[in-house]
């Protein structure tokens, strides 16, 4: 495997021409299609995943592919938890990107042995550009990020939480202790950037529902854990990754200094539902 550097180096290359070509069709009324479960795919993600696995797959020839919009394939290797493969989300937070808003991102990883080792999110309606390698610190536009870097658990202020509409009835109803310390915030459509704004300090955790899928986590996975943050299940392990793609059951993302709270949210907050 090349230096970590030289692939994330690959994966900014990438984002960047993603980016211009989902610009390039934003608040213009692409077309669009409704794929299984009433999920709106355009022409936008699809011409954006095909530049991508050109790009990638040109460059690494002999990694795997699994991306939201195209067939996946593998490595071929017989030692499938060994191989390299990218994660690739050509526009996350495609309905927030079909109404005109900014909060949508292109998400690329690069996954070795089971686990990102780097990883881009690119929100080019906001400007901002994340990046991780797994032997280096996360930053946004150049500055170097950290999770929870405002507050944590037992500083006297309550802990910024985005959790999904549905669940804003079931949180009024905790008990004082859990419920006042922590104000709920609204969790944006697109996963990835709900992620980067963990990292970045400016949630201090986010509740993600059951279903999520391997692209909508690898890259913002990975940028939290550089940051000073996890992505853990309910037991509060680490994702694993395969080129066999995982829809994952209640995730929990949170700084170093949030994760007792959020976890302990998660369960006081569960079921939570799809």
């Amino acid at each position: 495997m090349r230096s970590q550097r030289d692939e994330l180096e690959l994966l900014i290359e990438a984002a960047r021409g993603a980016a211009e070509i989902a610009m390039s069709y934003f608040g213009r009324s692409p077309e669009v299609w409704m794929k299984a479960g009433h999920s709106p795919v355009s022409e936008a993600d699809y011409a954006v995943d095909r530049h991508l696995k050109g790009v990638l797959l040109d460059a690494r020839p002999g990694y795997g592919w699994v991306s939201e919009e195209s067939e996946h394939s593998r490595t071929g290797d017989a030692g499938q938890a060994q191989s390299c493969f990218f994660v690739v989300d050509p526009i996350d937070g495609t309905r927030a990107y079909l109404r005109g808003e900014a909060t949508w991102c292109v998400s690329l990883a690069l996954v070795s042995k089971g686990r990102p080792v780097a990883g881009v999110i690119h929100a080019p309606a906001l400007s901002e550009v994340f990046l991780a390698t797994e032997e280096g610190v996360a930053t946004c536009n150049g500055r170097p990020i950290e999770a929870g870097q405002r507050r944590g658990e037992g500083a006297g202020e309550a802990l910024s939480v985005a959790m999904p509409d549905q669940l804003r009835g079931r949180f009024e109803r905790l008990e004082p202790p859990l419920r006042d310390a922590v104000t709920p915030a609204k969790a944006v459509p697109s996963l990835a950037y709900r992620l980067a704004l963990v990292a970045d300090g400016r949630l201090d955790a986010t509740l993600i529902r059951p279903r999520c899928n391997d692209w909508d986590i690898a890259a913002g996975d990975l940028i939290l854990k550089r940051a000073g943050g996890r992505l853990v299940d309910t037991n509060g392990q680490d994702i694993l990754y395969s080129e066999s793609p995982n829809r994952h059951g209640v995730l929990i993302a949170a700084s170093e200094a949030a994760q007792g709270l959020a976890m302990r949210l998660a369960e006081g907050l569960a079921p939570i539902t799809r």
